[in-house]
């Protein structure tokens, strides 16, 4: 099935088979009831995480893979299990809240949609979407239907990325000339697309798991359950993984838009895995806590990042594994680990002393971390507190879908390598004419 008919069907299904609700918070004292769609690794932790949450009921858990549902559904006895998220919608619309969405990222839109179309609140993991098209679909529905939204980057509502934010914002650097951020993590693959195909393992509905993506046979440690992200027709590669953790703040902290330019040094596309090693360079048009223009430079892969004099520590301290430097116009540095270390101020090759009540008087960066076991829940709670109506979500669609836009067009200019594609964020077009088919599936 063609995506572009796999989503429209999934939307219409689903929006006939209910009748719309007229808020999106519910009333006190009401429990949350949340649908659990996706059961990998990444599905279980968002799965606990949410059901931590006093006020939340889980009562559905679905994933195209059975084995991974019977892993847990003990842990969950009231739940009903489904391994078809349309079944799921249809049996069990009147009797759920929210939907939490943790599949692949090739599927995230259309189960988005269809939970979108019902009025249904959505919690969906990160990147949004594979597609921009989709990216801006989702913001539009969530905007007109008034939804309660949340993207899955977690450390987002974390202590060390709200301080980070606030200094920035705080000029303590001054304005921000260019950022450079990197994670040395691999998803991507630079070798052939597998041949032949192996026995599809038991419990696992293998077209449910294709939905409206590419067709291809199932073949043993290169999609299901965790590689799928290598692959250019399932999943966004290191970009889309540690990229939209990894520019989240930067992208908050200086409010940014869309970029003007992008281009990604890389090896030639070779149809199937993402390249192994990415170096994408952005241009964004400026804010008022920029230069005119800000340059931001992206690593991934072994040995990411390129050494530099911006990024060189005072005492030749060694860079985190996984992090961003902020560099102000007046050479004035921030480095920004990812994660679980708090930012660290560079003046003139040395580290200073952060005053944080001076830039956080009020203390809007909540507490400082005492367990990261803790701050992991709190992105989460939030979404949950927001469906109740006593909070407001820090990542709703229409923030994380234009994070999401920046991470994808990182990932279109690998298919041009070493060529500066012009964007064009009004009418959601490049001005090279052989990108724009990559805008959608």
């Amino acid at each position: 099935m063609k995506r572009r008919h796999f989503l429209k069907t999934a939307a219409a299904g689903s929006m006939a088979f209910f009748l719309p609700a007229s808020v999106a918070t519910l009333a006190a004292g009401k429990k949350v009831r949340i649908a659990q769609i996706g059961l990998g690794m990444m599905g279980v932790s968002d799965l606990h995480s949410m059901a931590s949450h006093s006020a939340v009921e889980v009562v559905a858990l679905c994933d195209v893979d059975l084995s991974l549902v019977d892993k847990i559904k003990d842990k969950f006895p009231k739940a009903k299990v489904f391994q078809d998220y349309r079944q799921l919608f249809k049996k069990m619309g009147k009797k759920i809240d929210a939907v939490v969405v943790s599949t692949t990222d090739h599927t995230h839109a259309p189960i988005s949609l269809a939970a979108m179309n019902m009025n249904k609140n959505v919690y969906c993991q990160k990147p949004l979407t594979h597609y921009i098209s989709e990216s801006r679909e989702m913001d539009a529905v969530a905007a007109r239907k008034k939804l309660i939204t949340q993207m899955g980057i977690q450390v987002h509502s974390f202590y060390d990325y709200k301080l980070a934010s606030i200094l920035i914002r705080g000029g303590i650097i001054g304005k921000v000339k260019k950022v450079i951020a990197w994670s040395p993590k691999v998803w991507g693959y630079d070798g052939p697309a597998p041949e032949g195909a192996d026995p599809v393992p038991e419990g696992l509905n293998w077209d449910m798991w294709i939905a409206g993506g590419k067709k291809r046979p199932y073949k043993k440690g290169y999609y299901h359950p965790g590689n799928w992200r290598k692959c250019v027709d399932y999943g966004c590669g290191t970009l889309g993984d540690m990229g939209v953790h990894i520019f989240d703040t930067p992208y908050n902290a200086l409010q940014l838009s869309v970029p003007l330019t992008v281009k990604n040094d890389c090896r030639k596309p070779n149809g199937f895995g993402h390249p192994e090693k990415n170096h994408v360079q952005y241009v964004f048009p400026g804010t008022p806590y920029t230069t005119d223009t800000l340059e931001w430079v992206w690593y991934d892969g072994k040995g990411a990042p390129a050494p530099q004099d911006e990024l060189k520590l005072p005492k030749g301290d060694a860079l985190p594994d996984q992090g961003a430097m902020f560099i102000g116009e007046d050479g004035r540095r921030l480095l920004l680990p990812h994660f679980m270390q708090l930012p660290r101020l560079i003046v003139n090759g040395a580290y200073q002393t952060i005053d944080i009540p001076k830039f956080d008087p009020n203390g809007e960066a909540g507490k400082p971390t005492v367990s990261y076991d803790v701050e992991g829940d709190k992105h989460y709670h939030e979404f949950i507190d927001a469906c109740l109506g006593k909070a407001k979500c820090s990542a709703p669609f229409s923030y994380s879908a234009k994070l999401t836009e920046v991470i994808l067009l990182g990932v279109i200019a690998a298919q041009f390598p070493g060529q500066t594609l012009n964007w064009d964020g009004k009418n959601a077009r490049f001005k090279e004419e052989a990108a724009n088919k990559f805008l959608k599936g």
